[in-house]
């Protein structure tokens, strides 16, 4: 991570797409800096990724122009020259906010304002700082930044106005104090005084029902970019490293084999190598840097004219056996649940084993992946208010720009991991699903979701998933609590992908429960072991009795959405809520009366003979 002319800091490549991606603030120790627009980035040093279905996905999120998901870029040695080429590799950052403050003085005022210089650390990036080098209290005074922006819901962000707030418009062009009063650090203790007219102001008034007051609308102002838009947004004073001032909208597939032929799916890998490929000869020199290189891996296990044909198959659009790249869960289902799972050397490997002892009726099948890798891209992101987990646009707030202009690329990462897919008897589900019980229960769940989305002024009737889908995700965060009891992987690393669909064309009833890690291969096997069905009829056991009962009982038990317009019924923090990285749809639709007896429920559950 770098300025145009200084690296400033460090970061992981995957906290470009979670926590510090384009227009994001990255706190240092010592400076704050703006992650530059995609436009700014280096795509050279980005290596492609791979994934059909997910660009496809993109595409249909951003246009049909974008043509990569590339790797944020990331050093290849631990401790390079920082004078070398390879020490400069990074992502363009900017100075943010502009305003800077002494730390002894006080003063207030831009950091390209002639008053600051910036000290840098070539071998110790982290120590990269401002210095206000004439300050009357003391030479060479640490300047930091001011911690007060401006923010809107359509995704811009601002420097926080001061001479607006404490001049009103006037044009006095004195410099400005930042000082205390009071033993606390609250704002109505926070002050900002002119040198030179003598107004001042407390900064109690930059928040609450007084901001509307003393604040100038919204600029449009996107620093990323560097540009500026029409906004009839109200901004809102945040402070420097608010979580509100960033959030990201990820889009994620499981990389399944898209081909049945594992020689088809090798090719289909690495098309981008393949695809200009002319003859055999030329194929050869192609296949031995591959090997030689690993950028391939499994291609040494198959002969040259065998690829070759390959190639010629794919080229010619009779590559059969594809499965659809325009759906996201769907493919992955198929296969899932097929008989033989296809699988795909290092990226996907599989193993079924019997249903879990004592649930052989609800459960048909499940399968240990021992191997599975996950993509995820970057689309966009929002401030202010975070994105629904939804394809509703109308649910979610507008998703600000990553790049200025055209979208050719968008920042992605893969990580590989283990998982335990468990598929549910579909005829068992159909005769829950169609019970009494379970549709009065829903139509109380129904009632709580249009009260939630009329408070949002959306369409109450979107949206609504069926029963089996709320009984399948909750059924899942059971299990992501028991797992990690015992599995060695901490609960927020453990994540949910529920399958549920009542299309008479195309059911679907299954949850996968897997974990991935950035930063290993993140298959240590202590989730997969776990999946066997000695092992998981006893973890399932465990977490129906303790769903039957919860701590705060009778109180989630007898929870009414409908009065509180909450989407969940008998769910709490005791009992069903997970941490909101595993959670797909942030702990919403969730049911315990549903899966097991409650206190006040025993007719709706699927499990109702181990009830309490």
């Amino acid at each position: 991570m770098s300025t145009n002319n200084y690296v400033v800091g460090q970061v992981r490549p995957s906290q470009l797409l979670w926590a510090y991606g384009p227009g994001s603030i990255v706190d240092l120790p010592n400076l704050s800096v703006v992650t530059m627009g995609l436009n700014k980035w280096d795509p050279n040093r980005c290596p492609p990724v791979e994934e059909a279905r997910l660009l496809a996905e993109v595409k249909r999120v951003l246009g049909p122009q974008v043509q990569r998901l590339r790797i944020p870029p990331f050093l290849k040695e631990d401790r390079p020259d920082p004078f070398s080429a390879e020490g400069r590799v990074g992502v363009p950052v900017s100075p943010f906010p502009r305003w800077l403050r002494c730390i002894k003085c006080g003063l207030l005022a831009e950091y390209d304002s002639g008053l600051f210089d910036i000290k840098s650390f070539p071998y110790r990036p982290e120590r990269t700082h401002f210095l206000h080098t004439n300050c009357d209290k003391g030479k060479h005074a640490d300047a930091v930044p001011a911690r007060f922006l401006l923010a809107c819901r359509n995704g811009h962000l601002d420097d926080f106005p001061w001479n607006w707030f404490i001049h009103g418009g006037t044009d006095c062009k004195g410099t400005f104090r930042f000082f205390e009063r009071g033993a606390s650090l609250q704002t109505e203790n926070l002050w900002v005084k002119c040198d030179t007219c003598g107004n001042a102001r407390s900064l109690v008034h930059a928040f609450g029902k007084d901001a509307a007051d003393n604040l100038p609308g919204c600029r449009g102002r996107h620093p990323h970019l560097d540009s500026y838009e029409d906004c009839t947004q109200e901004p809102r004073t945040i402070l420097l490293g608010a979580t509100n001032s960033w959030f990201p909208v990820t889009l994620s597939v499981l990389a399944i084999p898209l081909e049945k032929n594992q020689l088809s799916q090798l090719v289909l890998d690495g098309w981008e190598h393949f695809a200009d490929v002319e003859d055999e000869a030329e194929l050869k020199g192609i296949v031995k840097t591959l090997v030689r290189t690993s950028a391939l891996p499994g291609i040494d296990k198959w002969d040259i004219p065998s690829i070759w044909q390959a190639i010629q198959h794919r080229s010619s659009g009779k590559a059969i056996e594809v499965v659809s790249e325009g759906d996201i869960k769907g493919p992955e289902w198929e296969v899932l649940t097929s008989q033989n799972p296809p699988s795909d050397w290092p990226h996907f490997m599989s193993t079924g084993v019997a249903a879990p002892t004592g649930y052989e009726r609800e459960v048909k099948r499940v399968l240990l992946l021992e191997r599975l890798r996950e993509v995820n891209a970057l689309v966009g992101y929002t401030r202010v208010e975070a994105p629904e987990e939804t394809s509703d646009p109308d649910e979610r707030p507008p998703m600000a720009d990553l790049t200025r202009g055209t979208t050719e690329w968008v920042p992605a990462n893969e990580v590989h991991g283990e998982g335990i897919f468990i598929e549910f008897n579909e005829s068992i589900i159909q005769s829950w699903e169609n019970g009494a019980h379970v549709a009065e229960r829903d139509k109380t769940l129904f009632a709580g979701h249009q009260g939630w989305r009329n408070a949002r002024h959306l369409k109450p009737d979107a949206g609504f998933p069926p029963s089996r889908y709320t009984m399948l995700h909750t059924i899942a965060h059971l299990l992501v609590r028991e797992l990690a009891l015992e599995c060695g992987y901490n609960a927020a690393s453990i994540r949910e992908r529920v399958y549920a669909s009542s299309d008479p064309q195309a059911p679907m009833a299954g949850i996968l429960l897997y974990t991935a890690a950035a930063d290993s291969d993140g298959t240590l096997g202590g989730l997969i072991d776990l999946g066997k069905p000695e092992f998981l009829g006893r973890l399932l056991d465990q977490a129906l009795e303790r769903a039957s009962i919860c701590s705060s009982d009778p109180l989630c038990a007898e929870h009414d959405p409908s009065k509180d317009r909450s989407l969940h019924a008998a769910a709490c923090h005791s009992c069903t809520f997970v941490s909101e990285t595993s959670c797909e749809r942030g702990n919403r639709y969730l049911d315990r009366a549903l899966v097991i007896a409650t206190l006040k429920d025993s007719e709706a559950s699927l499990f109702r003979e181990r009830g309490a």
